[in-house]
């Protein structure tokens, strides 16, 4: 072809060319990093970028995942139009025969079974319209008790832990902003670089400003590369750890006895509980050295200003509670919380995992934080709901123990929205026989779920890009999302259909909203005057900045550090706890000799539901691994690469090995992001917190082999 052809045809295609850009955010993490996601058409073909875009959060940073997140959101397995079981298959059917169908279940379940037989399982990735929605429906429109979400796998030990301790729980109790401040940097069970990658920055620059890094972890992440000292402590034994740090604080006076008088109360029990620790007894227990833990302590107690972060590795334990409370303590004996630079926070998982939890998708917990039980809570929502205080049902049970209750019979129909338990539940296959006991099972979801495939009933979702709403980051900033492009084939808003079920249970007048806008404005009178109080923060300015919570009044700025005077409790003081640990843990022995623990990697997401199916991200990671160091492998005819039948006192899984030298010789891991043979959580532990009902996720006793065992050479 000649260059004059050429040139005519690339002139043409120029000619038929066009680009478009519309303003999202990534769906995924508790950063929220915002992006311009740009559609380039040129003749038939279309192609798509994510262009990174500035915010007070992630500065213009945008990760793997949210550079590839429009792949799942346009893939032609998405659902769009209702689907219903007819003799064990799929079939089409509209909108008005499904929505006929669930008010009918629902009438008939509840008219045999009682209102609580049926059952609301919700989802930390929901917006926060729709996650306020969605604890309004359970208890207004079907008033039922029985409502949780999976937010109760990422967040309900932190939480839990810090409005005993504090009066409040917001993730951080500083901005972003303070890590670069702190002389020391505490990172107890969390991998950053591979969860919140676009926070790096942040640890890089403290580092860049001298801080000395801590980082607490059975494994080396990636984040432990860049610790100066790492604590590779023993699985589940992070409460022993922080009781070590704190008897070495107390011995060589690293208390804040100004701090700790008028701002604390319990610490005299708490000091005599921790006079009482060995700290020989805690190195044998936690399998770290004596010098390490006298070293970590005293770079923290030296330190001006430091700052302490937990996340998921300590907190989904049996007494994962009990370990947020004692790196609180630490935290309270040195007076290091409530200024620039020292603070404690537990960094949120799910994209709202925050706001999820605030707005009433919680078995004990209304609107603003509220609790279900409270007499004065329960009338001020019942004022903004329009209904009798009487009328609303009391707390429920956590997620896992609905889950049970389906098992025994008790719940016999459930509607999920925005969760995959078949593949993020502890124990998991237990959970696929339970849900097939239901009399029905309605699912709302983008995809065809492992979870959706035992429903009786299935409904399409938009997914981020089309669905406007608000979120609340990592932060504890509230932000606003625009919906960048319209919904495909039949697929409504998760509001859209809970206002309609609403609508055809004979419940339309409480649910008769337009907009996500206008239940925003109803979540911000629900809110008002409560712990998580949105009333100051309206569309209007959101559409101009994201506004930190609690924010009272539309004038007021949002509260960026918490604790700074006082803590939230009537009396204004924190409490320190004394909480021996008395968790029954799952310990390793001779058929089951290993620990294994699990976690995310950098490519995927919670179930994998969305992130399996972006090409992009597939290929970074096809499938799941099992870190094994060297010496455990050979020990069990284990080579690299090779395919690894891992079995608990639960089931099994079928995963492929890699060598990790800077995992503990005792401990494999695996990340949670696959499902069939895969399927890590079908083997571990279901053991609840007793303070939180959080499951046993980081630590269970296995057994490895090879799946072909070829023998010794």
């Amino acid at each position: 072809m000649t260059n004059e052809l050429l040139r005519y045809f690339r002139a043409k295609e120029k000619e038929r060319a066009s680009e478009t850009a519309a303003a999202t955010q990534c769906p995924f993490c508790s950063v929220q990093c915002t992006l311009q996601l740009v559609e380039e058409r040129i003749v038939e073909r279309r192609r798509y970028k994510a262009i990174p875009t500035d915010n007070p959060t992630s500065h213009g940073r945008l990760c793997v995942k949210g550079m590839h997140a429009h792949q799942h959101a346009l893939h032609p397995e998405r659902l769009l139009f209702p689907l219903a079981k007819v003799n064990g298959r799929f079939v089409r059917v509209s909108w008005d025969e499904a929505l006929a169908m669930i008010a009918e279940r629902i009438d008939s379940i509840q008219n045999e079974d009682g209102a609580d037989a049926f059952a609301v399982y919700g989802g930390g990735s929901l917006t926060n319209e729709e996650a306020y929605l969605l604890g309004k429906f359970a208890r207004v429109a079907l008033g039922t008790r029985h409502i949780d979400y999976n937010g109760r796998f990422c967040m309900s030990a932190a939480a839990a832990a810090m409005n005993d301790a504090f009066g409040l729980d917001r993730g951080l109790t500083n901005p972003l902003s303070d890590i670069p401040l702190a002389g020391t940097i505490i990172l107890a069970g969390t991998n950053v670089a591979e969860c919140q990658p676009t926070l790096m920055p942040y640890f890089y620059e403290a580092k860049k400003n001298g801080a000395f890094m801590i980082v607490v972890d059975p494994r080396q992440t990636r984040t432990a590369e860049m610790a100066d000292l790492h604590l590779r402590l023993k699985p589940g034994t992070d409460a022993a750890l922080a009781d070590g740090l704190a008897k070495v604080l107390l011995e060589e006076g690293y208390v804040d006895e100004t701090f700790v008088r008028e701002r604390t109360a319990g610490f005299a029990e708490w000091k005599q509980h921790i006079a009482a620790v060995d700290i020989d007894e805690v190195v044998r227990v936690t399998d770290v050295p004596a010098e390490k833990i006298r070293l970590a302590a005293r770079k923290y107690g030296e330190a001006a200003e430091a700052i302490v972060l937990t996340a998921r590795g300590l907190e989904q334990q049996a007494d994962g509670y009990v370990a947020v409370r004692s790196w609180i303590n630490v935290v309270l004996a040195t007076g290091k919380i409530g200024r620039p630079g020292s603070g404690f926070g537990s960094i949120t998982g799910q994209g709202n995992g925050q706001g999820g939890r605030e707005h009433g998708q919680k078995a004990d917990q209304l609107p603003g934080y509220r609790s279900i039980e409270h007499p004065e809570h329960r009338q001020h929502i019942a004022s903004v709901w329009g209904v009798s205080p009487d009328e609303l049902p009391r707390k429920g049970v956590s997620a896992y123990e609905m889950i049970k209750k389906i098992a025994t019979g008790e719940i016999t129909g459930l509607f999920v929205m925005g969760s995959n338990p078949v593949v993020s539940s502890p124990n998991a296959a237990f959970v696929a026989k339970a849900l097939q006991k239901l009399k029905f099972l309605v699912v709302a979801d983008l995809f065809l779920s492992e979870t959706a495939e035992l429903a009786d009933l299935v409904l399409p979702v938009s997914s981020y890009l089309e669905d406007e709403g608000t979120v609340t980051n990592v932060e504890g900033r509230v932000c606003w999302r625009p919906a960048a492009r319209k919904r495909p084939g039949e697929v409504k808003h998760d509001w859209e259909i809970l206002c309609a079920i609403a609508h055809k249970l004979g419940k339309g007048q409480y649910f008769s909203f337009a907009s996500a806008e206008d239940i925003f404005n109803e979540l911000r009178l629900a809110s008002r005057g409560g712990k998580a109080d949105y009333y100051g923060v309206t569309y209007e300015r959101l559409r101009r900045e994201r506004v930190y919570w609690p924010c009272p009044d539309p004038s007021h700025p949002g509260t960026a550090r918490l604790f700074a005077e006082r803590f939230a409790h009537p009396d204004g003081r924190a409490r320190f706890a004394v909480l021996p640990s008395g968790a029954e843990k799952e310990e390793t022995d001779e058929l089951y000799p290993l620990y294994l623990t699990t976690g995310r990697v950098l490519a995927h997401y919670l179930s994998g539901t969305q992130t399996r199916r972006s090409p992009a991200l597939a290929a970074r990671q096809l499938e799941a691994i099992m870190d094994i160091h060297p010496k455990t492998a050979k020990q069990y005819r284990i080579g690299p690469g090779m395919l690894v039948r891992i079995e608990t006192r639960r089931g099994t899984a079928v995963v492929r090995s890699r060598y990790n030298d800077q995992i503990r010789e005792d401990t494999i891991f695996v990340p949670f992001h696959w499902s069939g043979l895969q399927q890590i959580n079908n083997v571990t532990a279901d053991e609840l917190d007793p303070y939180c009902r959080m499951p046993a996720f980081k630590r269970c006793a296995a057994r490895v082999r090879p799946v072909v065992d070829l023998g010794r050479n």
